[in-house]
């Protein structure tokens, strides 16, 4: 439990950071089940916020952790939890950090899924306040009928390393390409973790909705994911796309000060900044669609909102996007704008209506982009769900099946 060793960041991040935490609390995530919460309890996992570690903080059954720690266990199995996914959707991998977690940490894991409805976890007992309680027999019980035991394995038993700071992330890809709405995370068999994030992408079952229903196309919840950004130097650009609006600045898009800014700034004869450089960022929506209202929101960002955004679109295939390795290379991609140079407000929401889209065609990716940097907390694009005539067979992804 001592404060981390530091050490050089060499390995390079895995593709599947990138996308959206299905699990995080602000997506919605939460802990139905933990069968001990002794020291810390298992709700820490999905704390939006980076782990932290004060030196003299205890509580009443011991050193206070930022994480989900049991207590030493001395009975047979092993304690583990289950964590209702606030995004149901296709999870791609998982970061399991152990940070500040040294001499304390689960030494092993695995991770199980289930794609279940309300109906099946009706009765699981409510968690309440959990530091320093174990799960009880009512608990137990009412735990045991969703055979959690029996769910499919994604990651199978596989060793953790230590919580210092060039061991605490462990990455680990899942290759089984299905919608999940719950995991079982199992450790082994006792120790601590302090975040688990869910990385993936939101399923919607589009067959539900009308095609007259107006709903944010771009939305995590819907199934939309960032696949392309220049820079996320404050904040990343999937925060764009989350959950209603945003608590601070830490929870938007955020970029460094760009270094061609101008000595002297000057205005065009539209009123809007002239700067030769711009920041972007690439989505693609949960669905093909017409777009007919557009939201920016500055929220929180007072001294550092861009001073103006732009909102293209284009339409591609799945096989098209796999081929942008590199966006600002493929310049082949035809964008479109729906919003053209428009000026921002600080800490403010801008709205934009049907009048003041320029292109009412079908889409399936935006890129907004923001001058000459600055950010942005959320992005909303509402609109409906269209199809054209699919340009191949794999494009029924985005097929609806109303």
């Amino acid at each position: 439990m001592a404060v981390r060793k530091a050490g050089e960041l060499t390995s390079v991040l895995p593709k599947f950071v990138h996308l959206n935490d299905l699990a995080c609390e602000s997506s919605g995530g939460k802990v139905i089940f933990a069968t001990d919460d002794w020291f810390a309890p298992a709700e820490n996992l999905l704390k939006r916020t980076a782990p932290q570690f004060i030196v003299d903080a205890f509580t009443e059954f011991g050193k206070w952790m930022d994480g989900w720690e049991t207590r030493r266990k001395r009975s047979a199995g092993h304690d583990w939890c289950i964590i209702q996914l606030g995004v149901p959707g296709i999870i791609h991998g998982f970061d399991i950090d152990t940070s500040y977690f040294t001499g304390n940490y689960a030494p092993r894991i695995s991770v199980q899924a289930a794609c279940l409805n309300q109906e099946k976890v009706r009765n699981v007992l409510p968690r309440g306040e959990r530091m320093g309680t174990a799960a009880s027999d009512e608990e137990m019980e009412a735990i045991e009928k969703l055979m959690s035991d029996s769910w499919i394995e994604l990651v199978p038993m596989s060793k953790l390393q230590p919580g210092y700071t060039d061991t605490c992330h462990n990455y680990f890809p899942v290759t089984a390409q299905r919608r999940w709405t719950h995991i079982r995370l199992n450790l082994y068999p006792d120790g601590g973790i302090a975040r688990m994030k869910v990385y993936g992408v939101g399923k919607k079952d589009w067959s539900s909705l009308s095609l007259n229903e107006l709903v944010d196309l771009a939305s995590m919840q819907n199934g939309g994911v960032c696949v392309g950004y220049s820079d996320a130097h404050f904040g990343q650009p999937q925060n764009l796309i989350g959950i209603g609006r945003a608590k601070n600045m830490g929870d938007g898009w955020e970029t460094a000060r760009r270094l061609d800014r101008p000595p002297v700034l000057k205005v065009n004869d539209k009123g809007i900044l002239d700067v030769p450089g711009y920041e972007w960022s690439i989505f693609r929506l949960g669905h093909s669609g017409v777009i007919v209202h557009v939201e920016v929101d500055t929220n929180h960002f007072k001294g550092n909102a861009p001073a103006f955004c732009k909102i293209d679109a284009t339409y591609l295939t799945p096989e098209e996007e796999v081929i942008q390795k590199n966006w600002t290379k493929n310049l082949h991609v035809a964008w479109k704008t729906i919003l053209p140079d428009t000026k921002l407000k600080p800490h403010k929401r801008h709205f934009f209506d049907y009048s003041l889209i320029e292109s009412h065609e079908i889409f399936t990716h935006v890129r907004l982009i923001i001058a000459p940097d600055g950010g942005v907390s959320r992005m909303r694009l509402w609109g409906f769900p269209r199809n054209v005539v699919l340009k191949t067979e794999s494009t029924a992804d985005f097929k609806n099946t109303d």
